[in-house]
């Protein structure tokens, strides 16, 4: 089958299909990189607020070398290998689809919510590391959504003591029909660290503005983060870019790209490459 062939239409699906196959294989064969990395977090506050050495741990090792992709490539752990991010997507997509099976249109945010929501992130990430620095973390086990949501993965359904993390991951589920990757833009600790992250230009996406059809909007639309991207020539990156691609074949004029010329980012080879390079990493991490 040759791609150059094919229409739009049919490109977009493979796309589609692509990214939802290395999700799946991250989500049941490597579900725990966001624990472990954000296990590292924790680590370091808690070793600070004690006046201990930092040391190298598995979960501080996993942390790094996460930062080190996401600063080169993005957050393209958070779009395509995040087992929290891609469970958001598939209920999200199921969410859709049974109100089109009704013909009814879906109830979901409103962007005006959706935007004051994504402050969030960083108010977790804070008290989370206030805790962890005062010593007390620990005693706010059973809270973790994350952590119900990682022992029900591993088939550990023993729940007592977590009553609280339950209704915690309930109503993250319940946020992620109403909104396309509600936990990853409002709730996620990781995904504050991430945005906070200086990432290098060269495969973050960008767009041609000048180009563009006035009034289009499809890319900012189609965004989960309802991000506007940067214009060519701008060494602007933006940290809530989930590196989805959804944009990019969204875009009628094919105007979106990295900040390498002739690279539009999501193309069959480097999306692959990525997702071995990422697997490869966290193997070697010890994940």
């Amino acid at each position: 089958m040759n791609i150059h062939n094919l229409k739009a239409k049919e490109i977009k699906k493979l796309h589609t299909w692509l990214r939802a196959l290395i999700q799946i294989l991250y989500f049941l064969f490597l579900p725990s990189v966001y624990t472990a990395a954000f296990a590292g977090v924790k680590y370091i506050f808690t070793q600070i607020g004690a006046g201990e050495v930092i040391g190298l741990t598995s979960f501080v090792t996993v942390l790094i070398v996460l930062c080190a992709y996401t600063i080169l490539f993005g957050r393209f752990f958070c779009g395509f290998a995040c087992a929290f991010g891609s469970l958001g997507d598939g209920i999200h997509a199921f969410y859709i689809w049974c109100f089109k099976k009704k013909k009814k249109k879906p109830v979901l945010l409103s962007e005006k919510i959706t935007e004051k929501l994504s402050y969030l992130k960083y108010l977790v990430l804070t008290v989370i590391a206030v805790l962890c620095f005062a010593g007390i973390y620990g005693k706010a086990k059973g809270t973790s959504p994350w952590d119900v949501f990682s022992m029900l993965h591993a088939g550990n359904f023993h729940l007592q003591g977590y009553l609280p993390g339950v209704i915690l991951l309930l109503l993250i589920i319940v946020g992620m029909c109403l909104e396309e990757r509600f936990f990853c833009r409002n709730l996620c600790p990781m995904g504050a660290v991430f945005s906070l992250l200086p990432v290098l230009p060269f495969f973050a996406l960008h767009r041609d503005r000048e180009n563009c059809i006035k009034g289009c909007s499809g890319c900012t639309k189609k965004c989960p983060s309802g991000i506007g991207l940067p214009e060519d020539g701008s060494l602007k990156v933006e940290g809530d870019c989930f590196q989805c691609q959804k944009c990019i074949d969204t875009c009628p004029k094919k105007h979106i790209h990295t900040g390498i010329k002739g690279l539009k980012g999501n193309e069959f080879w480097f999306t692959i490459l990525r997702a071995i390079l990422l697997l490869v990493i966290m193997i070697w991490a010890g994940v």
